[in-house]
C-alpha cells in the first residue's frame, strides 16, 4: 500500500488512522503544513518490520506500472518491478515538533527516513542501528543536540546522509559506511562536531559526550575540594596564632 499526498495544504496534526495501515509500505507527506508531535505510533507500520512490497499484477491494471519518489532530492521514477526496494517514510518540510520517536527504530525494513526541515529536538535514537536496511537518512535542518550514535555505523547499507544544520557534538564516526561520507556539508551547521571530513581535531574523547549532571557533579568535587583546602589553611593558621599567643603568655 502507498499513501502519498505530498505538495498540498495540509495542516493539523497527522491522523492518527494513517499508522494502523497495517500494509503500508510507502508514506509519502512531505511538503506540506502539517504539525504536532511526530507521533510515536509509527512503529506501528508492521509491513515496514517485514516482508516486501507485491504489486506486480495487483495495481497494473489500474496504474502505468511506475511511481515518482523524492530521494536525494530528486524526484526519481521506479518501476513495480523494483519497489520493493522502496519502504519509505517521508515527512520532511513541515511543521511537526518533539523528538525523534524510538519507535521508528523498529522498522527494520525501512529503506528511506526523511525528517528533515521540521522542528524536531532532543537526540538521535541511540538503537537507530537497527535499522540496517536504511539506504538513505535526511535528519537536517532541525534541532537535534545529541552526539552522533554509535549504532549508525551499523548501517552499513547507508549511501545518502544528511545531519546538516542541528546542534550535533562530538566526533563524526570513521568506522565502515562513514569513510565514505568525505562531503563536510551533509554536517555543516554543527559547530560541535569535529574530526574527518573536518579540519578540526577533537581534542580528547572526553571532551564531548559530558552530559551536564555529570558536569554539575565534576563543579561540585572542585568545589569540595576547594572548601576543604580552606578549612586546612584556616586549621593552619588557627593553630599558629594560638602558638604565638602561648608564647605571649609564657613572656
Amino acid at each position: 500500500m502507498i499513501l502519498r499526498l505530498r505538495s498540498n495544504f495540509f495542516s493539523g496534526n497527522i491522523p492518527p488512522e494513517f499508522y494502523g495501515l497495517s500494509m503500508l509500505h510507502i508514506l509519502d507527506l512531505s511538503r506540506n503544513n502539517l504539525s504536532g508531535h511526530n507521533p510515536h505510533c509509527l512503529g506501528n507500520l508492521s509491513k515496514m518490520k517485514s516482508g516486501w512490497i507485491e504489486l506486480d499484477g495487483f495495481l497494473a491494471a489500474s496504474t502505468k506500472g511506475s511511481l515518482k519518489m523524492v530521494r536525494k532530492r530528486r524526484e526519481m521514477e521506479y518501476n513495480y518491478s523494483i519497489l520493493y526496494l522502496a519502504d519509505s517514510i517521508d515527512l520532511s518540510d513541515n511543521n511537526l515538533s518533539g523528538e525523534i520517536p524510538a519507535e521508528l527504530t523498529s522498522l527494520t525494513k525501512l529503506q528511506t527516513l526523511n525528517l528533515s526541515a521540521n522542528h524536531l529536538t532532543g537526540k538521535i535514537p541511540t538503537n537507530i542501528g537497527n535499522l540496517t536496511m536504511l539506504e538513505i537518512l535526511d535528519l537536517s535542518r532541525k534541532k537535534i543536540f545529541s552526539p552522533i550514535p554509535v549504532s549508525m555505523t551499523s548501517l552499513t547499507f547507508l549511501n545518502h546522509l544528511n545531519l546538516s544544520y542541528n546542534n550535533l557534538t562530538g566526533k563524526i564516526p570513521t568506522a565502515n559506511q562513514f569513510l565514505t561520507f568525505d562531503d563536510p556539508s551533509i554536517y555543516q551547521g554543527n559547530a560541535g562536531l569535529c574530526g574527518k571530513p573536518f579540519d578540526n581535531v577533537c581534542l580528547s574523547s572526553s571532551q564531548f559526550g559530558t552530559s551536564r549532571g555529570e558536569k554539575e557533579e565534576k563543579d561540585d568535587d572542585v568545589e569540595d575540594k576547594t572548601q576543604e583546602v580552606m578549612s586546612i589553611e584556616l586549621s593552619l593558621a588557627w593553630f599558629s596564632i594560638s602558638d604565638c599567643y602561648v608564647v605571649i603568655f609564657n613572656l
